[in-house]
């Protein structure tokens, strides 16, 4: 017998078997009560984003898109886009939503994997849900946990095994796959074939060049979100395309052996402002030294950057839309310096042309710092000077960016975010049913029916 291939499909074994146990047996009540507010406050976040990045650009066209090419006529298979209420098929809706979420760059992220989760588990349950109308909130917060550890594990699996830095759409396509597997009840084996097919057509787009040229084509999970979620039709079809190789090679296996143990849902980010991640500890250097030292812009001569290699990378001029903007590093800096938060506003419409913001850009410089290069992707790490009209120079030391595990924001700045973004659109009272709907659905005689009613009809 070859001993060596008897290991190989051993490590397989072990593996798709943790999976599919975490994914189609694991029982909702028996994850931690930690883990489940997590995945209630997240989701939070999340929709707060959706519901904000409705009306931009992005959001429209590919709403409108799904429309004209991500259509069907058989009622199993369709559901009403978020926050507009047409009906495309689970993968369309699915596609629009975390394609206009990704095109507001304020959704959450997990350091490890260099991406984003919830921007395509949010859209998946609430495709799937809509066939489910006696999903408990406990069921729903489970499989948000589901699609997280799943794409938070394959993301970290790809980037450790191979040379180019992927966008997400490439790695949390197979969450959705899981999620759809658990909410549609499939077997081990269409699992199984699911993963593989959502892997092998996930998007392994370039993120650098996406840095290097903004657009609209941000992270890749909108199409990220409709390949898992064709993934799992197609499995339940009978197609096949196992295995997955972030599943199955035997240098994924070392990447899935805490599945179940360590919550990666409770270490996700939640970002202060819509703006890539990589540009956060610049942005909070600035805030802190204007806080400490009672600052307001009219003090500051200049401004300089220090940050690890791709935030210094980030766009360095005015940026002429809402896509570059986000994946800009001195434009949100100036900002913070001149109104002290940056809100959707800042980055859409008129603020895209903003005179003081402008004027305040002439005095920042960037530059990339290899001590703080060191520490990606573990940590977004920058330095900032300040010097004042009155000739001091002040220092801020090494910041990381604040919102993830090392420095959360509370849970009443998560509640405070998700109005901000979300009132504007919905309204106060529907922004308030929202958020007390999903985070009542830690509640045991919770249903996710609460929080759906109010996520289908158009913002405005």
């Amino acid at each position: 017998m070859n001993t060596h291939l008897t290991e190989h499909q051993g490590s397989q074994s072990n593996t798709l078997e943790r999976i599919a146990a975490f994914t189609l047996d694991s029982r909702a009540e028996d994850f931690p009560i930690p883990v489940r507010e997590a995945a209630a406050l997240m989701m939070l976040d999340t929709l707060g984003v959706i519901a904000a990045a409705s009306p931009l650009d992005a959001g429209v066209i590919a709403r409108d898109a799904a429309t004209l090419l991500y259509g069907t006529t058989d009622p199993d298979h369709r559901a009403r886009m978020m926050f507009d209420g047409r009906p495309v098929s689970l993968a369309g809706a699915a596609y629009a939503a975390a394609t206009q979420t990704d095109n507001l760059d304020a959704h959450d992220g997990y350091n490890p994997t260099k991406g984003h989760i919830g921007v395509v588990v949010i859209p998946t349950l609430v495709a799937l849900a809509q066939h489910l109308p006696n999903l408990s909130g406990q069921e729903a917060l489970a499989a948000v946990t589901i699609g997280y550890e799943v794409a938070g594990r394959a993301g970290i699996t790809l980037h450790a095994t191979v040379s180019d830095y992927h966008t997400s759409g490439a790695w949390n396509c197979l969450g959705v796959a899981a999620m759809a597997a658990r909410l549609r009840g499939q077997d081990r084996e269409t699992l199984r074939q699911a993963l593989g097919i959502a892997e092998y057509h996930g998007p392994r787009s370039q993120m650098m060049r996406e840095i290097a040229t903004p657009t609209m084509l941000h992270d890749g999970s909108g199409w990220g979100a409709m390949v898992g979620l064709s993934a799992a039709i197609l499995a339940e079809r009978g197609f096949t395309g196992a295995p997955a190789i972030t599943v199955e090679a035997d240098d994924a296996a070392q990447h899935w052996t805490d599945l179940g143990q360590f919550w990666q849902m409770r270490h996700q980010y939640v970002k202060p402002y819509p703006i890539c991640r990589w540009a956060h500890a610049a942005i909070d250097g600035v805030r802190k030294l204007m806080l400490d030292h009672g600052l307001s812009h009219s003090d500051i001569v200049r401004v300089h950057v220090n940050s690890f290699h791709q935030a210094a990378c980030l766009y360095q001029g005015l940026p002429p839309t809402t896509a570059i903007a986000q994946y800009a590093l001195p434009f949100p800096v100036a900002i913070q310096i001149a109104y002290g938060r940056i809100g959707v506003e800042h980055v859409s419409g008129s603020g895209l042309a903003d005179p003081l913001v402008r004027d305040i850009m002439q005095r920042i410089t960037v530059s990339e710092d290899p001590r703080h290069s060191s520490r990606f992707p573990a940590g977004r790490w920058a330095d900032v000077a300040i010097t004042t009209t009155d000739g001091r120079v002040l220092e801020s030391g090494d910041i990381n960016a604040r919102g993830g595990p090392e420095m959360p924001l509370s849970r009443a700045e998560l509640i405070d975010k998700f109005m901000e973004y979300a009132a504007p659109g919905l309204g106060d009272a529907r922004a308030s049913a929202v958020c007390d709907a999903t985070l009542g659905l830690i509640e045991p005689d919770s249903r996710f029916a609460d929080v759906l009613t109010h996520l289908l009809a158009p913002v405005g």
